[in-house]
């Protein structure tokens, strides 16, 4: 049976790793065939400065060697342009009069340095820097030359410098804004970078525009606008990109400044997709490698008819080291009504940190020389965080280890080959990794443009003082040192409060006089004794503390032994007095949302879909939730409810119900992974509530369900849930707590044979 052509025209970083994951997904569905116009295989073109400054051969920054095509049955057409794509007929024509057929075919064509309208631009010694025969190019012309100018004081252009003076070059950078990199940096950060680069033996002449390039078939030099002149026999060009778009308008696809692209990645042409810095999503074109990762991914679940949110855009970020010193920016540094909400600036170490807000919420950040705090900070600026969060942590020893601690494990450090915090610290324990160089080679952390190496070394340090401060009995001391607080009214995180309130809970010491007798056998307690415990900052707490303490004392009622049950000893469920805040009934908790398709026509194996929806619906309604849970019932693929984007995702199959759990719809895209097979609504209601019952036990406030199942491990949380008697409790104690009093009901929970897993 013949196979699905795929043609993607384009060997770059964002096509190859579209072909990536649909090989990873589906490894046999399509005959692949790459088209690239260099003669070489898939590289890392963020690396080049490295290659010129000496730091890197070509070999050491090739992502997938020649031997990778041919492992993966891959044919690679290297060395080969692509001037037409027949839309109708479905064929391509290179160049030299070549034709491929294909029945789906991806543009990753890329970009291509922008070459400004300057006079004498096509003079004999006046260059781009993109590729590596550009790299070569430079390098030759260093043998001979020695007075260089770069046009553009941007991260491209500032690489090229320091390459030029790492060949013996003297190097004068001519930027037409005020200061270097304007568009990442404010001009403090801008000031203390072009300081240090002068140092190196750079030069610059910033608020320059460039009239021409002088001399009649050679460079050399460039006159000025305000007369002045600047000798130069080799002149590099690097002011921007333009995204490679003239293929695909000649072809009658619709383009504006790039490729027009839906959500989806698909064009204005059936079958025909772009992905990369030449397709534009939502008016925007991305030149950065993390969006287009993100883009592939997302076209690569499409293309192998795998249900998958949309692409959505992406919030954009640097995080490099910029001729060996270490910047990060995100989000808006600039703009009507931004204010600083930190800034912080330390001469002897060198650092510099700038923190952005609007209307109350981080909107961006600038960090220089120490960017240990970057990922942390990007998180704040993609979610819109309120600037409470930003609170100072007292007693600090060492800023970039405590970033490190504060990091959620489910943060991606690694944007370029998307390596997220738990995976580099399970890399250190299993592997006893000593140094971000072996984390760099066990993980691929760190391994392209550097940036988020000072994350990784601080990861490192934190991995190991964990380690050796195992034996450290001291609860709410440990949880000081690697947590992030809570809010700014103490040192205490989740971890620490949750314990600490089971403590003081347990032992009731304290708090004598501040219980009072209520109906219904609860007790209501007030808050302000346990915070006077706690040694809270603030007398009555804040908007964002409160709701964490009155959550975990509702959770705390019935509880189950977290620790016992994760190690595999499971105890039956704990009965104690519920305590329920005094103001409790006036405080809005998140809530479970429960949405089903009864529109979509049903296949041979539909189940009842409303039916179980309202079961559910039933017994989660106006229960307290960690966080906002989105819980979805639908009779199969097609539907118009997509099971595998909801934190709890119910999916009719020839099987039963399939039950995924972890997905997430928005930025950060997650898809949700199988926690089991049920045979009938019952058996998938039961496992439904034993894992929101586990997870509101056992997560920390305003913590997602998919951050919860990366925090404590999917597959130990499906272990967990798998075992046939603390599902039955779980499930029993979850309708005990609703005040469900149906002895048949109960009976059906408790009798209910359990769920099978499936690998």
């Amino acid at each position: 049976m013949r196979k699905t052509k795929l043609v993607i025209i384009g060997n770059g970083m964002a096509g190859v790793k579209c072909v990536e994951e649909i090989i990873a997904l589906k490894p046999v569905t399509y005959e692949i065939v790459i088209y690239g116009n260099e003669p070489r295989p898939n590289y890392n073109r963020i690396m080049l400065s490295k290659v010129l400054q000496g730091e890197h051969s070509l070999q050491d920054i090739i992502i997938n060697d020649w031997s990778w095509y041919d492992k993966h049955g891959i044919r690679l057409c290297a060395g080969q342009t692509v001037n037409r794509v027949d839309t109708r007929a479905k064929y391509i024509e290179t160049e030299s009069g070549k034709r491929e057929a294909y029945d789906i075919l991806i543009l990753a064509t890329g970009s291509s340095p922008f070459v400004p309208p300057i006079p004498g631009i096509d003079k004999e010694r006046v260059m781009s820097f993109r590729t590596i025969d550009d790299c070569t190019r430079m390098s030759e012309y260093s043998k001979e030359y020695r007075k260089a100018a770069v046009i553009g004081g941007g991260l491209l252009g500032l690489e090229a410098a320091r390459g030029l003076l790492h060949l013996g070059m003297e190097a004068v950078v001519v930027h037409n804004a005020p200061y270097i990199m304007n568009r990442q940096l404010d001009h403090k950060a801008a000031a203390m970078l072009q300081q240090e680069l002068e140092g190196q033996g750079m030069s610059f002449l910033l608020a320059k525009n460039t009239q021409k390039i002088t001399g009649r078939s050679q460079a050399q030099g460039l006159l000025f606008t305000d007369g002045s002149r600047l000798e130069a026999q080799v002149v590099v060009v690097a002011v921007g990109i333009r995204p490679n778009v003239d293929l695909a308008r000649r072809s009658g696809i619709t383009t504006n400044r790039a490729i027009v692209v839906d959500d989806y990645m698909r064009t204005s042409v059936p079958d025909i997709y772009a992905v990369g810095e030449c397709a534009e999503h939502r008016g925007i074109s991305y030149g950065l490698v993390a969006p287009l990762y993100e883009q592939g991914k997302v076209l690569a679940r499409t293309l192998c008819g795998q249900e998958t949110p949309e692409y959505k855009g992406s919030i954009p970020y640097s995080q490099l080291k910029v001729s060996g010193v270490d910047v990060f920016s995100a989000g808006e540094i600039s703009g009507e009504g931004m204010q600083t909400a930190i800034q912080t600036l330390d001469g002897i170490r060198g650092t510099y940190k700038k923190v952005l807000m609007q209307a109350g919420k981080v909107r961006g950040a600038i960090l220089f020389g120490d960017t240990a705090e970057g990922t942390a900070l990007l998180g704040l600026v993609q979610r819109g965080a309120d600037v409470v969060e930003l609170a100072p942590r007292e007693g600090a020893q060492d800023p970039a280890e405590m970033a490190a601690a504060a990091l959620s494990d489910q943060e991606t450090v690694c944007a370029c080959n998307n390596v997220t915090k738990a995976a580099i610290m399970k890399a250190i324990q299993e592997d006893g990794l000593q140094t971000a160089d072996q984390v760099k080679e066990r993980t691929k952390a760190s391994g392209s443009c550097g940036g988020c190496r000072p994350m990784v070394a601080a990861l490192v340090k934190h991995t190991h003082n964990l380690k050796n401060n195992d034996g450290d009995s001291a609860i709410l001391q440990t949880k000081k040192k690697t947590e992030m607080p809570v809010c700014s009214c103490t040192e205490l995180g989740h971890a620490g409060l949750k314990e600490a309130l089971n403590h003081i809970l347990a032992s009731r010491e304290g708090l004598v006089g501040v219980l009072d007798h209520s109906p219904a056998g609860t007790r209501q307690m007030d808050l302000t004794p346990i915070m006077q415990k706690l040694n809270w900052g603030s007398e009555h707490g804040c908007a964002v503390c409160r709701p964490a303490i009155r959550y975990y004392l509702q959770v705390s009622g019935h509880t189950t032994n977290e620790q016992e049950t994760m190690s595999g000893q499971h105890s039956a469920v704990e009965e104690r007095t519920i305590l329920v805040p005094v103001d409790c009934a006036t405080e809005h908790f998140h809530e479970a949302r429960i949405r089903w398709d009864d529109h979509t026509p049903l296949s041979s194996y539909a189940r009842d879909v409303g039916g179980l929806a309202i079961q559910l619906r039933g017994r989660w309604k106006d229960t307290a939730m960690p966080s906002l849970v989105n819980i979805g019932v639908a009779p199969g693929p097609g539907s118009l409810v997509s099971a595998l984007v909801q934190d709890i995702g119910l999916l009719a199959s020839p099987a039963g119900w399939e039950l995924y759990a972890g997905g997430h719809a928005e930025h950060p895209v997650k898809e949700g992974r199988l926690l089991g097979v049920a045979e009938t609504e019952q058996q998938a209601a039961l496992l439904s509530t034993a894992c929101l019952q586990w997870y509101r036990q056992t997560a920390w406030y305003d913590e997602p369900l998919w951050a919860w199942a990366e925090r404590l491990g999917f597959m130990a949380i499906r272990e967990t849930l798998l075992d046939d008697q603390l599902q039955k409790e779980l499930a029993a104690f979850q309708h005990d707590e609703r005040g469900l009093t149906s002895e048949s009901e109960g009976r059906l929970y408790r009798e209910t044979p359990f769920v099978q897993g499936k690998a």
